[in-house]
């Protein structure tokens, strides 16, 4: 089933997924990217760099509901638990802390507490940017 679905989406469903999981909401691109790369369809590159734009774009995504939601709602509402973690290690370390913007649960709130906080958008990109291509292209090193 699953290998139905990828076969049928390819490139457009790997960037959906990656995109899924770059927001608040559960995702599984790993997984979509693995396949695609181990089925040679594409050159390895190619799939890295459509996942990472996905992906990237899902985290921007995050830091803008972020943004929005700093002008709009009190910090109390948020799961303290992770959010104020990562709003802490986002004012202590500032933009470099989003390398890790790719690691689960804890990845999107560091992008959501981004936007809280107002990192500079530009800085924020790059190293979104730069945490998911390394992540996506290590991964797809171990299939091919």
């Amino acid at each position: 089933m699953f290998e139905d679905l990828v076969e049928e989406y390819g490139i457009f469903g790997l960037f959906i997924s990656a995109f899924i999981s770059s927001t608040l909401a559960p995702g599984g691109s790993e997984a979509v990217l693995v396949y695609l790369v181990s089925e040679d369809l594409n050159t390895p590159l190619y799939l890295v760099l459509v996942a990472t734009l996905g992906n990237t774009l899902g985290a921007l995504t995050t830091y803008y509901v972020g943004y929005v939601a700093s002008l709009t709602e009190s910090s109390k509402k948020l799961n303290k638990k992770y959010f104020d973690k990562a709003r802490g290690f986002i004012q202590q370390y500032g933009s470099i802390s989003l390398l890790f913007s790719w690691l689960p649960i804890i990845g999107d709130v560091l992008c959501l507490a981004a936007g809280w906080v107002r990192l500079n958008l530009l800085m924020s990109i790059c190293f979104i940017t730069l945490g998911k291509f390394a992540r996506y292209y290590l991964l797809s090193l171990t299939v091919s």
